[in-house]
């Protein structure tokens, strides 16, 4: 090959990660929970986003209070094995704690005894992550071209299970409760706007969460946007 022809650049393989959209009902509409990404970061930066992460290798072991409810069980082993599911809510749980000091879970009878670091300050609260809770809503993959990639399960939770006070740890700026309509005119990534968009429709009237029979995931095949289901 010549070397004035360049090799095309491998994409980056997508990392697991996890979203945990928290929604309350006041007003006249339903609010949810999001905060500003510092312009440092590398990922996303000076974007309204709700609070997750990466998985961590401890959080498919880690003890919970609920597990998940076979559908969504079943939903998410549609691309992924058991343990990891379990690892993807469990890290949507963790990482939402860790960003907002916020805990979606039930009181423990005893702080488990070998606990990973990632999690002894999440069991330190008193309570463990009730997976019981989550409903799985969408699923998106950072497009091939992107340096950082993630492939990103978004969770969808009542704002009324959770523990604690809102704090932020410094990774989310400007948290609060955000009325649906002003949280899509913030800038923040389209697949979180999709999913603003599509939240009146997960939501039924009595305020309570819907369950999907479909669940949406966003990718790019041969450069263009397409939106699959499983």
């Amino acid at each position: 090959m010549s070397d004035n022809v360049q090799k095309k650049k491998r994409a980056a393989r997508p990392r697991d990660a996890a979203t945990l959209v928290l929604f309350r009902n006041l007003g006249a509409e339903p609010s949810v929970l999001m905060g500003l990404r510092h312009s440092r970061h590398k990922f996303m930066p000076d974007q309204y986003v709700f609070p997750g992460g990466r998985v961590d290798r401890a959080d498919g072991y880690a003890h919970a209070a609920g597990e998940l409810r076979p559908h969504v069980a079943e939903r998410l082993g549609s691309a992924a094995s058991a343990h990891r599911s379990r690892a993807l809510a469990m890290a949507a749980v963790r990482e939402t704690f860790e960003e907002t000091g916020l805990v979606l879970g039930r009181p423990l009878a005893a702080t488990p005894k070998r606990a990973a670091p990632a999690w002894r300050e999440f069991f330190d609260t008193g309570f463990a992550p009730a997976l019981d809770l989550l409903e799985y809503v969408h699923r998106a993959i950072t497009p091939p071209f992107r340096p950082i990639r993630f492939n990103a399960r978004f969770f969808l939770a009542e704002g009324d299970h959770l523990h604690g006070e809102l704090r932020g740890s410094g990774e989310l700026l400007d948290l609060e409760w955000i009325p649906v309509s002003k949280a899509r005119e913030l800038p923040t990534p389209a697949i979180q706007q999709i999913v603003l968009e599509d939240l009146p429709k997960l939501i039924d009237r009595n305020g309570k969460i819907r369950r999907l029979r479909k669940v949406p995931v966003r990718r790019t095949l041969h450069g263009a946007h397409v939106q699959e289901f499983e």
